[in-house]
């Protein structure tokens, strides 16, 4: 409220200053009645939150347009804008002017502009005036209005070359004022070169195109191997006023380096082809191919001449593998497949060859680990940023980005305050201006530091810029393409530069890595996580006859599990190397031993079937089936042996029954397991167990059964030749009656005899 009394040539009368002390012990009464009565009541406090802002923030001041961004001779300067009446009483008899001026010097003054808020008096400069005001009678509550000012650049009354404030207020009267007063002011800065120097600051500005992970590991059983990805969410960003279709469509028309991550060019190629979408438990086919080929077009012919560096495979979070996951054994690998693979897949996609020397850790920060990391793959130069590797020497100037840090490494230090100067919302139009006109400033500051050492200064603005934020970006290129106080540079070119001798190279601790960063970096679990799964892919692409159709997407999607995409986002990282882990074991039970029944052995020898059954499409081989017999005294295998293997190779969506020849010792029961296993004698999937029933009948039991069966047939032939001399005997020796028949009874059997029943005889006893 004290800028709302500001007055310029008149203080407040002895009775107007008796008023308001008057006023303020009524108001005050209440708020001590207030506190001592407890908490004010809720609707209070709603009112109190709600209190229309005042003074010099009674009207917001949104500057839209600023043409042309860095002015030179015989240009009008065109400010347009917004006006929007914040307060609760309607604005009267109101005036928009210019206000510029003083030239600041350095980096720092900027700055320092650039956080002040509202009307200061003596610090903001006078009005322009004159016929350069625009009028405006009533401003109602809440109610906005366009505004537009154009002054002759010769009026602004601007000397030597530098950064000039630029305000732009409004100026009117309220209800509760009576005199004219700034209710609403912005400020922004002023570029000022009427001549081009002879020393120009070359300036590097990276172009990142970086996506997050879409693609999943899952691939069609086709002959294409149709990809799935998880979204269809890439689309939206290739199609045109997509992020990605932007960032190509601005950047083919600027002077920046390419700096590209080689998943989302396989991903886009995958696109332009046959793909499915994941919808719940299914996939459904997508729709995109024209707007993925499209974009790769236009990509093609965007960096034919250009410079393009190519990331690691997925973009790796280094500084996540520095602290969490360079001790879990396999890290690092991944990185150095990621590096290997990077220039490949860009120069398939892309028809040119990128450099692969650089890394890139988050936000250029790092320490000795991170460093470490970064060039265990082979990189030689890292990106990193100045307020990581902050200038110690007392410098009066902004260093060339390069320096030697040790072993033969290069980094390449961007500017903090230009890297920056993009983040946030810029969907609106004065955020945008605001943002252009402080790059500006701060690249024609860094250029007046010191104009007789021309330095190299390079930009690396946030990873995946949002459309409008790539929009900004362009207009304040746009606006340095006149070379006036800089020229291009490549990053390549960048690197090689001479550094400084005073500029530091020392790189801070680990205890300087900032903490905000560390606690969005992947757990150490992640990567033990990402070990269970390579493992078993290392597994299951031994028994492959085609491994190529697994390990390629599988080793992609672990490469993607290390994604700097996931920072913030850890339940979504989770969720992903699930999904992959679970996939890859689903498919090695595609490869398993068919449940099998208890077998009886009715006999001392035998064979036993086992049936492996194969799911894929692609045959597998480098198998053994292993049987081990559990009681090797009762049931021997293959020879006399407790185990046995045999070798399993089957066609794709076929099985094959694998054979043991078995011998039994002994009746009863033993248990038999089986199992597969590799040929270098890993085990794979699960065992299975099974019982074999010995049910042997011994020789003994058969001489015996052998010789009741002889003592039978001689006992009937003895009989048949018994009865047979008996019936011949009555006829010769008969009276005449009737024969005897042979049915008839003897007519004595003779008394019992206490001697061994005879060969074949019944015994009763």
């Amino acid at each position: 409220m004290a800028e709302a009394a500001d007055f310029q040539g008149m203080n407040p009368s002895p009775a107007r200053r008796w008023l308001r002390r008057t006023a303020s012990l009524i108001v005050g009464v209440p708020m001590v009645a207030g506190l001592l009565a407890g908490p004010a009541a809720p609707s209070a406090q709603a009112e109190a939150a709600t209190k229309a802002p005042a003074g010099s923030r009674t009207v917001d001041v949104s500057l839209d347009t600023l043409a042309p961004s860095a002015p030179v001779e015989g240009d009008t300067l065109t400010v347009s804008g917004t006006l929007t009446n914040k307060g609760k009483k309607t604005v009267t008899d109101a005036e928009v002017d210019l206000r510029v001026g003083p030239r600041l010097s350095g980096r720092g003054a900027i700055d320092e502009a650039a956080k002040r808020t509202g009307y200061q008096p003596g610090s903001d400069p006078a009005k322009l005036g004159g016929s350069y005001t625009l009028k405006v009678p009533e401003l109602a509550s809440g109610v906005s209005q366009d505004f537009t000012l154009a002054v002759p650049v010769n009026k602004l009354d601007l000397d030597a070359e530098g950064v000039y404030q630029l305000g732009v207020s409004l100026t009117g009267r309220t209800a509760d004022y009576a005199y004219d007063q700034v209710l609403g002011i912005q400020r922004t800065f002023l570029p000022w070169q009427p001549e081009d120097t002879k020393s120009k600051t070359k300036l590097t500005f990276l172009w990142p195109l970086i996506a997050s992970a879409h693609l999943t590991a899952e691939t069609g059983s086709d002959e294409q191997q149709t990809p799935v990805f998880a979204n269809d969410d890439l689309a939206l960003e290739l199609a045109p006023g997509g992020r990605l279709e932007q960032l190509v469509s601005l950047g083919r028309q600027l002077p920046v380096t390419w700096v590209i991550d080689p998943d989302l060019l396989a991903s886009a190629d995958a696109m332009t082809k046959n793909y499915r979408v994941k919808v719940g438990d299914t996939t459904v086919a997508g729709t995109n191919q024209a707007i993925a080929k499209k974009w790769l077009t236009d990509l093609q012919a965007a960096v034919k001449d250009g410079k393009v560096v190519a990331l690691p495979f997925a973009d790796p979070d280094l500084a996540s593998i520095a602290h969490r996951g360079k001790n879990v054994s396999g890290a690092l690998s991944h990185l150095q497949t990621a590096t290997e693979v990077a220039g490949t897949t860009v120069e398939t996609v892309l028809h040119v060859k990128p450099s692969t020397d650089f890394a890139w850790p988050v936000d250029g920060a790092i320490d000795p680990s991170v460093v470490d990391v970064a060039t265990s793959a082979g990189a030689h130069k890292v990106i990193a940023r100045s307020d990581s590797l902050e200038e110690t020497g007392g410098l009066p100037y902004t260093p060339t980005s390069a320096r030697p840090i040790g072993g033969g490494t290069t980094a390449v230090v961007a500017d903090h305050r230009l890297s920056t100067a993009f983040t946030g919302d810029m969907s609106k139009a004065g955020a945008s201006t605001l943002a252009v006109q402080k790059f500006l400033a701060q690249t024609l500051a860094v250029t007046e530091q010191a104009p007789d050492n021309e330095r190299s200064i390079v930009v690396a603005p946030q990873r995946t810029p949002t459309a409008a934020q790539a929009q900004t970006m362009a207009r304040a290129l746009q606006a340095l393409t006149a070379e006036h106080w800089t020229q291009p540079l490549d990053l390549t070119a960048a690197a090689d530069q001479k550094p400084d001798a005073q500029a530091t190279t020392k790189v801070p601790r680990a205890s300087q890595y900032p903490k905000k960063l560390r606690s969005q970096e992947l757990p150490t679990q992640a990567f033990q996580d990402i070990r269970t799964t390579q493992n078993s892919l290392n597994s299951f692409q031994v028994i492959l006859t085609q491994p190529d159709r697994v390990v390629t997407p599988f080793g992609n999607a672990i490469n993607r599990s290390v994604s700097s995409s996931w920072r913030g986002r850890p339940l979504e990282a989770q969720r992903y190397r699930d999904a992959v882990h679970t996939y890859l074991q689903g498919l090695t039970t595609e490869v398993q031993l068919i449940t099998k029944t208890d077998v009886t052995l009715s006999g001392r020898s035998a064979t036993i079937p086992v049936t492996v059954q194969n799911k894929l499409v692609q045959g597998v081989d480098h198998l053994v089936l292993r049987l081990t017999s559990n009681n090797a005294t009762r049931l021997k295998l293959n020879d006399g042996k407790a185990v046995a293997q045999e070798p399993v190779e089957i066609a794709g969506g076929h099985s094959q029954s694998v054979k043991f020849d078995a011998s039994a010792n002994a009746n009863g029961q033993a248990q038999v397991t089986a199992r597969l296993f590799t040929t270098d004698g890993a085990p794979y999937g699960e065992e299975m167990t099974f019982t074999v029933k010995v049910s042997e009948v011994t020789p003994t039991v058969l001489l015996v059964i052998a010789g009741g069966l002889l003592l039978l047939v001689l006992a009937g032939i003895r009989m048949y030749t018994h009865r047979k001399r008996t019936v011949a005997g009555a006829v010769v020796d008969g009276d005449g009656g009737e024969p005897e028949q042979p049915s008839d009874p003897a007519p004595d059997t003779g008394p019992e005899s206490g001697n061994p029943s005879g060969p074949g005889e019944k015994v009763d006893r």
